[in-house]
C-alpha cells in the first residue's frame, strides 16, 4: 500500500476510463445513499453511454422485484411498517427478523409488553431467535414454501373462504408462459383451480414437511376476514431457485384471501440494506435500469431520460450491461488476445467498487473474484472505510466517509425516503463517495471526454450557488459550499412521476422524518405521503369510489395478478454422496459481511466466526461434538 494524493488517484481513474469507457464497470450496493447512486448512474448512462453498472441488490432482491412486477406491474411494496403495529397475525416466511431486522422486530415484541395480542408464526428450515418469540414454529423442507402457499390457496377455494368479491373486481389469474416472462399468460379461475388440485394437505406434508393440521391453521387464519395478516420475508424466499415463483404466490395468497390494502393486511418483502429500495431499485442502478423504474431497453424511457438529463438523443445506450455475476466473470477473465473470435470473454478491464464487499459476498468467489489475482491487465478500485476481503486485491483504495460523516438520503422497504445532514467531519483524507464520482467526471471533462457535456455545452454535474455562480464541487474544499445532495436529488425527482413513484422536493424531507412515496402536493401547498398503496383513500392515484386500482397492471385493466406456479423439487436433493442439506442463516453479530460489526470487541467475542448446526442424531452417528471443526464439501467446493 503506497500512499498517493487524491489528485493522482482521481487522474488515474479518469485516464483508465478514458482509454476504454466500454471496458469500465461500476459496482455498488443498497448502502449507496440516493445521491451517491444517482451520481454513479448519471456518470455511466448520461456521461459514458454505458450500462455497465450494478448493485449487489441484484443478488438479494431480484426475486422480490420480479414478484412485485409480475403481480402489480411495478416494483416496491404496497404495505408499510405501520402494519406491524396493528396486525393480528405476523407470518415470517423463512426469515429471521429478530436478528436481521431487530428494530422492526422490537415493534412486534413491544406490543406484547403493552398487553396487546399478536400471533407470530415462524416458518423456516431452522430454529432461530425469532422462533423463541413465536407461538407456532412450522419447519419446512427447503423450497417447501411453494407447496405451502399452494396448499393454503387450495383450502381457501375448497372451503369457500376466499375473497370472491375482491378477486372478481380487482384481480386476474395468471399462468406461466413458455418461454417464461413476467407477463405470463391469462388463465381463468377454472384453470387456476386445476393447478392447485395436487396440493392436498397430505401432499404438502410429503414435499414440504408441514403437518396437515398446521396447513389447516394457516388456511383458518387467511380465511378469516376479521383478522389482519402481515407476511414478512427476506432471503429465505428470495434465494432459492424458485424465488420469483414463491414471491408471486405469497402476493397471490394475500390477494385471494383479501388480506390486502388495509392497515395490518399486507405482503411485505424486507430488504437487508438501508437503501436497497431507494438507491438500487428506485434510482435504477442496474445494467437494465434508469431512475424512477424506467429501462434502458425501452425507447420511450431512454428519450425521457435524455430530456431530463439534457443530453443529446442517443446518449443513453439501449444495450444492456452485464448483470452482477457476468460482470465479475468478465472482470476476472483475461482480456482476449488479438485475433480471438468476437464475444470472447474478458470484456471488463477496470472495476470501481463503492459501499460493498464483493470479495466476501459474491457467490462462487474463486472464479468471480479471486481469479483477478495475477491478471496484470485488470484494475480494481475500491472506495472503503476499513480493510476488507475486497481491498486485499485492490489496485487503488480510496478512503471514504461513513454515513455520519456526510450528508445523505436513504429509501427503505416501506417506500420511505429519509434525509440527514453530516454529524461529524470525516477523519484524515476520507471523502464522500458522491464527491469521488463527481471529481472523476470533472477530470474526464478536463481530459476532453465529450460525454461529460450536456447538449447545452455544460458539465453534466454543473452546480450553481444562489447567485448563479458555478461552485467548483470537484474541489473537495468547496464541496460543502452548497448542498450537492439537494442539487442531485431535485434533479432525480423528475424521473419519479412516470411510474407513480413521486418524490417531494428535498426541502420537504428536511422538515419531515421521512416520507413514503408517492408523495403528492395538495391544493394548499402541503405534501401528502402514501401509506397503503393501490388502496382508497390512502393512495392519491386510486380514483374516488374505485376502492382499489392497480394502475400499472400487467393485464392493462387495473387488476393485480394472482399467479399459478407449481411446486418443483430443488435441483439438488440429498443423496448417498452428499447426504445433507446446507441452508445458510444469519446471526445478529455478523451484520452484512461483518466489515463494521466484527471490529467491535464485544460482538467479536460473542460470535467470533460462523458456525454449523447439525441434527444431534447425525452428530452422534458421525462422532461430532460441540465445538469441533467440521469440513463441509459440496459438488462445487469445500
Amino acid at each position: 500500500l503506497v500512499p498517493i494524493t487524491w489528485d493522482e488517484a482521481i487522474d488515474t481513474i479518469a485516464r483508465r476510463i478514458l482509454a476504454a469507457p466500454e471496458r469500465f464497470a461500476f459496482y455498488g450496493s443498497g448502502q449507496w445513499t440516493i445521491p451517491e447512486g444517482y451520481a454513479a448512474q448519471k456518470l455511466m448512462k448520461a456521461g459514458l453511454s454505458s450500462n455497465q453498472i450494478e448493485p449487489n441488490a441484484r443478488l438479494c432482491m431480484a426475486s422480490a422485484v420480479t414478484g412485485y412486477l409480475a403481480t402489480y406491474g411495478v416494483d416496491e411494496p404496497a404495505g408499510v411498517y405501520d402494519d406491524l403495529d396493528v396486525a393480528d397475525v405476523i407470518l415470517c416466511w423463512g426469515n429471521n427478523p429478530a436478528e436481521m431486522h431487530p428494530i422492526l422486530f422490537s415493534r412486534i415484541i413491544d406490543r406484547r409488553t403493552r398487553g396487546e395480542k399478536v400471533t407470530l408464526i415462524d416458518m423456516g428450515t431452522r430454529r432461530t431467535r425469532t422462533t423463541e418469540h413465536a407461538q407456532h414454529y412450522l419447519e419446512l423442507k427447503p423450497q417447501g414454501d411453494l407447496a405451502v402457499a399452494n396448499g393454503v390457496m387450495r383450502l381457501l377455494l375448497e372451503r369457500g373462504t376466499w375473497a370472491k368479491d375482491f378477486v372478481a373486481r380487482h384481480c386476474a389469474f395468471r399462468g406461466a408462459a413458455e418461454p417464461a416472462t413476467l407477463q405470463g399468460q391469462a388463465i381463468d379461475e377454472q384453470a387456476f383451480r386445476k393447478g392447485l388440485e395436487p396440493f392436498t394437505p397430505e401432499y404438502v406434508h410429503e414435499v414440504a414437511g408441514i403437518l396437515p393440521a398446521d396447513l389447516s391453521l394457516l388456511a383458518d387464519l387467511f380465511g378469516n376476514p376479521a383478522l389482519k395478516i402481515t407476511s414478512l420475508w427476506c432471503m429465505g424466499m428470495n434465494q432459492h431457485t424458485r424465488g420469483t415463483a414463491i414471491n408471486s404466490l405469497v402476493h397471490g395468497l394475500h390477494l385471494l384471501s383479501g388480506h390486502f390494502g388495509r392497515p395490518g393486511d399486507a405482503p411485505t418483502s424486507l430488504t437487508g440494506q438501508p437503501s436497497a429500495c431507494g438507491t438500487a431499485r428506485e434510482v435504477g442502478t442496474f445494467a437494465h435500469g434508469l431512475p424512477g423504474g424506467l429501462r434502458v431497453d425501452n425507447e420511450e424511457h431512454r428519450h425521457e431520460a435524455e430530456a431530463l438529463w439534457n443530453v443529446p438523443a442517443g446518449r443513453v445506450s439501449p444495450k444492456l450491461g452485464f448483470h452482477t455475476v457476468e460482470m465479475w466473470k468478465q472482470f476476472c477473465t483475461p482480456k482476449p488476445q488479438a485475433g480471438a473470435p468476437p464475444g470472447t470473454g474478458g470484456a471488463i478491464d477496470t472495476m470501481w467498487v463503492q459501499v460493498t464487499n464483493p470479495g466476501q459476498t459474491l457467490p462462487n468467489l474463486g472464479p468471480l473474484f479471486r481469479a483477478k489475482e495475477g491478471l496484470e491487465d485488470k484494475f480494481l478500485i475500491v472506495s472503503e472505510v476499513y480493510p476488507t476481503a475486497t481491498t486485499e486485491l485492490a489496485d487503488l483504495i480510496l478512503p471514504s466517509a461513513m454515513w455520519v460523516e456526510k450528508n445523505g438520503m436513504y429509501g427503505n422497504s416501506e417506500r420511505r425516503t429519509q434525509q440527514w445532514f453530516r454529524m461529524v467531519s470525516p477523519p484524515g483524507d476520507a471523502r464522500d463517495d458522491a464527491w469521488q464520482t463527481i471529481a472523476v467526471s470533472h477530470r474526464l471533462l478536463e481530459l476532453g471526454h465529450p460525454g461529460m457535456l450536456d447538449k447545452s455545452g455544460r458539465w453534466i454535474f454543473e452546480t450553481k450557488d444562489g447567485s448563479g455562480a458555478e461552485v467548483p464541487i470537484w474541489d473537495f474544499t468547496h464541496y460543502y459550499d452548497v448542498n450537492v445532495d439537494e442539487r442531485l436529488f431535485n434533479e432525480y425527482r423528475g424521473f419519479t412521476r412516470m411510474k407513480h413513484k413521486d418524490l417531494a422536493p428535498y426541502s420537504e424531507y428536511v422538515k419531515a422524518r421521512g416520507l413514503r412515496w408517492p408523495v403528492v402536493e395538495q391544493a394548499d401547498g402541503t405534501w401528502r405521503e402514501t401509506r397503503w398503496r393501490f388502496a382508497e383513500p390512502h393512495d392519491p392515484y386510486v380514483p374516488k369510489g374505485a376502492g382499489f386500482a392497480f394502475y400499472h397492471s400487467v393485464s392493462k385493466d387495473g387488476r393485480a395478478q394472482i399467479w399459478s406456479h407449481p411446486y418443483t423439487p430443488p435441483p439438488e436433493v440429498p443423496d448417498e454422496s452428499y447426504p445433507f442439506w446446507l441452508c445458510t442463516g444469519r446471526v445478529i453479530e455478523h451484520w452484512h459481511s461483518g466489515t463494521m460489526t466484527m471490529r467491535i470487541p464485544p460482538l467479536r467475542r460473542a460470535m467470533p466466526g460462523a458456525y454449523v448446526e447439525l441434527n444431534p442424531d447425525d452428530a452422534r452417528r458421525l462422532g461430532i461434538s460441540q465445538g469441533e471443526r467440521v469440513l463441509l464439501e459440496s459438488r462445487r467446493g469445500k
